[in-house]
């Protein structure tokens, strides 16, 4: 048998209601390594991983790592050209890795391909990411428009280029880990490209809650600490000031909108975690800009609000 190009991580916590379709689906793609990360499930998912006939390898954490943690964790163990990333609730359609793969093999460029990602309903989630004026990553759902980053519910990317461009930011938990490496990989010159007959049926806040004050949390603390390590330092400091003075004037506003994210309370500690982060995260910075071959001024001006 020939050598795989690509090992496919499947990061699960809990999934016991839906893995088995994603790994049903990797059964019937060309001929790869799957690796399940399991952060830690109490569900009953590592028997039935266990006991799926496609026989995934499988990597068990002893606390929940999020999916930032586990990707960072199953890394140093990928030693294919390519490693993909999908969500345990996601169902790759037939042919999706070998889209992929040929389109990243015709494209020695691109640091990573990004998915089609379909609702249940067959309406388009995402075919990778934009980046906007005020430095949030925004699902594209229009295919053929250049795309700043991938949907990290479902890539692929050159495993050398990831470990060169620092790997997966572990401490995010979850969210914003794709964006975050999109920028790095940027950076380092390499361009994302958007392969729409990758196709992959994605059960949507399966895994997580989408508009839990926990999502607010993760999603609004990882987008000021991606900025403060990516992105020029005028507008990393322009988004976290911004951030700071809404926060100190809710309280005095009308017509708040009802969502977590607009919560004192919740702000408050966006604003305390990427504090206490900022010495980390400086050294970070600094150390992503020594790798960097492409200013964060050019990628900035490049990609910010198209």
């Amino acid at each position: 048998m020939v050598n795989p190009s690509t090992t496919v991580v499947v990061v699960t916590w809990r999934g016991r209601e839906h893995i088995t379709a994603c790994l049903d689906a990797l059964a019937a793609q060309r001929p790869h390594r799957t690796i399940v990360l399991d952060n830690a499930s109490d569900d009953g998912t590592a028997a039935l991983v266990a006991a799926h006939p496609s026989a995934p390898e499988v990597l068990r954490l002893p606390r929940n790592a999020g999916y930032a943690g586990g990707l960072a964790a199953v890394l140093p163990r990928v030693g294919t050209r390519y490693v993909a990333w999908l969500n345990d609730d996601a169902a790759p359609e037939r042919g999706w890795l070998a889209a992929l793969e040929d389109a990243l093999d015709a494209a020695p460029e691109a640091a990573a391909a990004t998915s089609s990602m379909l609702l249940a309903d067959g309406a388009t989630q995402s075919v990778g990411v934009a980046l906007t004026a005020d430095g949030h990553g925004r699902d594209l759902v229009l295919a053929g428009r250049d795309v700043f980053g991938f949907c990290g519910g479902a890539a692929l990317l050159r495993t050398d280029r990831l470990a060169e461009a620092g790997g997966v930011p572990a401490e995010f938990f979850c969210y914003y880990e794709d964006t975050d490496t999109a920028w790095r990989l940027r950076l380092a010159g390499h361009s994302v490209i958007s392969v729409g007959p990758a196709r992959v049926r994605h059960r949507h806040g399966a895994s997580t809650h989408p508009g839990s004050p926990l999502f607010h949390r993760w999603n609004e603390r990882n987008r000021l600490l991606m900025l403060l390590r990516c992105a020029p330092s005028a507008v990393a400091l322009r988004e976290l000031a911004r951030f700071a003075v809404i926060t100190a004037l809710l309280p005095v506003r009308r017509g708040v909108p009802d969502a977590a994210n607009f919560r004192v309370g919740l702000r408050l500690r966006v604003l305390g975690e990427v504090l206490l982060r900022l010495p980390a995260v400086l050294f970070q910075r600094a150390r992503i800009g020594r790798r960097a071959k492409v200013s964060r001024a050019e990628v900035w001006r490049n990609w910010a609000g198209r």
